[in-house]
This record gives C-alpha cells, structure tokens and sequence, in this order.
C-alpha cells in the first residue's frame, strides 16, 4: 500500500489537534487548513467536506487500532499485559486519533460514538480468549479505563498517575491473576 501525501497527512494531523485542544465546533475546514499550512483548495482537494474529514480521522483510528490488536497478539508479555501497558497514555498516534474521535463523538457524531464502541469490542475480543469469563474481561476493560482516564486528567503528562515499573508490574499481576481465575 502506498503512503498517503504529506499535505493529507498534515490536514488530518491538524484536525485532530484541534478537536483535541479546542473541540469539535473549533475545527472549523478555515482553520484546519490554516493549522495545516494548506491554501483551502488544498483542503478540499483532500477533503471536500467537514464530514470527509470527520470520516477520515476515524478510518485513521481504525487503522492505529488494528495494529495495536496486532501488537497485543504478538506481545511476548502476552496480551493482557500489554493492553494495560499501553493503556497509559503515551501521547503516541492512536492516544491523538482516539482523543479526536472522542472530541466528534462528544459533539455529536454518532459515527464516532459507533466507532469507538467498535474499537473497545475489538480490544474486548482480543483478550477474551485469555480470561475465563466475561466478568473478568470487564475487569481487565475497566482497569484499562481507569489507567487510560487517570492518565488523560493529567494532561497526558508523562509520567501522570498511573503506576510505573514495579508498581505496574504488580498491577499487570494481580489483574492476570484475577482474569484467568
């Protein structure tokens, strides 16, 4: 597959920091464009609605998270350990994507809503298999909520109030231990 074009790439780069630091009325095509350093003919030749571009982000999301699960199945520290790992926040790619998307959902977009939902079940089906029942993978789902909110309250600030080294190596611990009974 080939890369998309830089100025693409950008436009969405751009759209996602607004609607992460400013929301979903703020991300306005004028000043996407204008954050993205692209003349609004550059824009539309990418997007030609707001809605595209809505589209787009959350295609970006899908994308990101796709090769998370991937990243999970093939962690040597096994999947539960690693979805909790990375639910610290890392200011990394999907942490932006899923952050945007949350921002259109929070406005009112249902396909972002949608896509969310979709992307926790593909999380959720990824780890199934390693916990006995469902109730333990609702503990290991709320236990990530928890890292990834507590992590989101202090900005996405490294280190934020997750726990670190061995004291999220004893966390991984306990939760695995509970999961798989």
């Amino acid at each position: 597959m080939s890369r998309p074009p830089l100025a693409r790439e950008k436009v969405l780069d751009a759209f996602e920091q607004i609607l992460i630091e400013d929301g979903e009325r703020a991300a306005t095509m004028d000043a996407t464009a204008k954050a993205a350093g692209v003349s609004k003919g550059g824009l539309l030749y990418h997007f030609g609605t707001k809605e595209a571009l809505e589209a787009a982000v959350v295609d970006r999301m899908r994308e990101l998270v796709d090769a998370d699960v991937a990243a999970m199945a093939a962690a040597p520290e096994g999947p539960i350990a690693y979805f909790l790992r990375s639910s610290a926040m890392e200011n990394d790619p999907l942490d932006h994507a899923v952050l945007a998307v949350s921002r259109l959902a929070q406005g009112g977009s249902s396909a972002a809503a949608e896509a969310l939902r979709g992307i926790r079940e593909r999380w959720a089906d990824a780890l199934r298999h390693r916990t006995r029942d469902d109730v333990a993978l609702d503990l290991v789902m709320l236990v990530s909520d928890g890292l990834y909110f507590n992590n989101a309250l202090s900005g996405g600030a490294i280190p934020g109030p997750v726990p670190r080294g061995p004291a999220m190596d004893a966390l991984i611990a306990l939760v695995e231990r509970a999961a798989r009974g």
